[in-house]
């Protein structure tokens, strides 16, 4: 056996494969995991600001439900249906995702970063925005778990 081939088959006996029921565990736990981190920085920064708190929480929960009935609905339903459409028995867990949603995924996550260290937004500002980006992720986990709970395989 070539060095390639040897690298090759230890790599595929070392990947995680489970059924496809539990990728969609695996999608809801990450974005419940996401949205927590958002909300929960968004939320200390929003307590410890304490002027126009209800305000504030308003404005960016209704931008986050907009934004998920606006794009993130569609996106989830799209991970669902390509989840459902893997023809392997038993997929590698983090195909969850596909490659250009593990790149914009990394991309936001450097940004929100940079953004945060570099202070170049205003704090309110910021932290309305992670409030807007956590809520569309938890309402969208939810449709990952109700599809972890109905899957039946065809």
């Amino acid at each position: 056996m070539r060095p390639q081939e040897r690298l090759s088959a230890f790599l595929e006996s070392c990947t995680p494969r489970v059924p496809h029921r539990i990728l969609f565990l695996a999608a809801g736990l990450a974005w419940t995991l996401a949205a927590a981190m958002l909300l929960g920085r968004a939320g200390l920064w929003l307590l410890k600001s304490g002027d126009h708190l209800i305000l504030r929480y308003a404005i960016a929960l209704t931008g986050g439900i907009a934004f998920y009935f606006l794009l993130f609905s569609k996106i989830s339903r799209r991970h669902i249906a390509r989840i459902q459409g893997i023809d392997e028995l038993r997929p590698c867990l983090l195909s969850f995702f596909g490659f250009r949603s593990y790149i914009m995924m990394v991309s936001m996550i450097a940004g929100g970063i940079l953004l945060r260290t570099f202070k170049l937004v205003e704090p309110s500002i910021l932290y309305t925005f992670y409030t807007c980006m956590g809520t569309p992720l938890l309402i969208s986990a939810f449709l990952f778990y109700r599809s972890f709970a109905t899957y039946r395989r065809s």
